[in-house]
């Protein structure tokens, strides 16, 4: 969430980067600083009201003391009428404060400088590109195919149990899901991430405080006798560890890894691009989260695109890495960078990860704070990367590594699965 004050005081900086965003409702912003002015009267109108009722207080306590009784009286009846303005300002100033805060949730993150502008992914700009494309023979099958030649992943089985987006995975396509889950956490571990296993149902205080609620209410599965969603990311419980947290400047940086399963429900995707694993309802992720000192953000950043990129390295999948336009980029977010793999078979590029730095967005609405210099009370700052999400992943390794004999496994993963080979 964005801070009123710096709103208030960069009024032309806020609008001509949501510009950037084409965020439409620009006119919030004014909005919102028209509220702001508004509560600020009612409030000093509600301390001046106060500063009176306390000093006619005091001056009726003093007139008493001296046995002055009509003069004291006469005070009491006139500062008779404090409380029920009291009360009146309070209720206004309530409802101007809620009107605010309805209003100031609904802006987005303001994007970094370095942010191009654009309207979509086809205005996304491409930082870097690793490894060659692999040239497939043109007999060549997509995961979806080599899935059902191989029995490793049933779609129809999982439409049937379900309904469609949530496959079975079966033999040494469920072990391969395994030993993806197991080489990520691994590999974040050695990295100085700490694991750790959350809930996957949320309440909506954690929703609001990862920017989830209200923005993305249609996308999550709602529970709706108990009031929680199953989570979309482990961002989400992850990062709402910190909620209401007053952390060490000496904890910096905090970094966690999890591994959850996911669920989005995805309205509205149909089409060849949503086929097999392309997209789904329900998929398994290893998340990396660090809360960080806000001097720091960007430089954690880059690190943690390199980290992500060290993983499908390690796979020998060809990659690129996207800075996401103005357009493209997700509610919360300062700066993304997206990490696709190239999918042989397709002759498309498939996202797998997104790495993001949220600046001070997320901790504003969780109240993760520090005492920075000089003790003043502070933001910090939030970042997370899927390292990785799992089904394109797979897809990519199915695809690329298959061969007459069979599909060959990535070889860090092969102590991990046991076999070399599904075949």
């Amino acid at each position: 969430m964005l801070q009123i004050g710096y709103i208030r005081e960069n009024r032309d900086h806020v609008i001509e980067r949501l510009r950037v965003r084409n965020f439409a409702a620009v006119e919030l912003v004014d909005e919102v600083i028209a509220l702001d002015e508004q509560r600020r009267q009612l409030q000093t109108e509600s301390d001046a009201l106060a500063a009176e009722a306390n000093a006619a207080a005091r001056q009726i306590g003093d007139l008493m003391r001296q046995g002055k009784r009509e003069e004291a009286e006469a005070i009491k009846a006139k500062a008779s009428g404090y409380k029920d303005q009291q009360k009146k300002l309070a209720d206004a100033l309530a409802a101007a404060e809620l009107q605010l805060h309805e209003k100031l949730v609904l802006l987005p993150n303001l994007p970094h400088q370095s942010v191009p502008k654009g309207m979509g992914a086809e205005d996304n700009e491409v930082v870097l590109e690793h490894g060659h494309r692999s040239e497939l023979p043109e007999d060549a099958l997509p995961h979806w195919d080599l899935a059902a030649r191989y029995d490793i992943i049933d779609f129809e089985l999982g439409t049937k149990v379900t309904g469609a987006g949530f496959p079975v995975y079966k033999g040494k396509g469920a072990k391969l899901q395994r030993a993806m889950i197991n080489f990520f956490l691994d590999q974040a571990e050695k990295a100085g991430y700490r694991e750790v296993q959350p809930p996957i149902l949320i309440n909506g205080a954690s929703g609001f405080g990862t920017g989830q609620l209200p923005d993305k209410e249609g996308q999550m599965y709602h529970v709706g006798i108990d009031d929680l969603y199953l989570i979309p990311t482990a961002e989400v419980p992850v990062t709402n560890l910190y909620r209401d947290t007053i952390v060490k400047e000496s904890d910096f940086p905090i970094k966690l890894t999890a591994y959850t399963p996911c669920f989005r429900r995805e309205a509205g995707s149909y089409g060849a691009h949503v086929r097999g694993l392309n997209r789904l309802h329900q998929f398994d992720k290893v998340e990396v989260v660090q809360i960080v000192h806000p001097e720091k953000s960007y430089k954690v950043l880059e690190e943690m695109s390199v980290y992500v990129q060290s993983l499908l390295r390690a796979l020998n999948l060809p990659y690129r890495v996207l800075r996401l336009c103005g357009g493209d980029m997700g509610f919360t977010s300062a700066l993304t960078y997206d990490m696709e793999v190239w999918s042989a078979a397709q002759k498309r590029w498939l996202e797998v990860s997104s790495v993001s730095n949220f600046e001070a967005y997320q901790s504003n609405r969780l109240k993760v704070r520090f005492k920075g210099g000089g003790g003043k009370m502070q933001p910090a700052h939030t970042l997370n990367g899927s390292a990785l999400a799992l089904p394109r992943i797979l897809a990519a390794i199915l695809e690329d590594n298959q061969t007459e004999k069979g599909i060959r496994i990535p070889e860090v993963l092969v102590p991990y699965t046991g076999f070399e080979w599904i075949d």
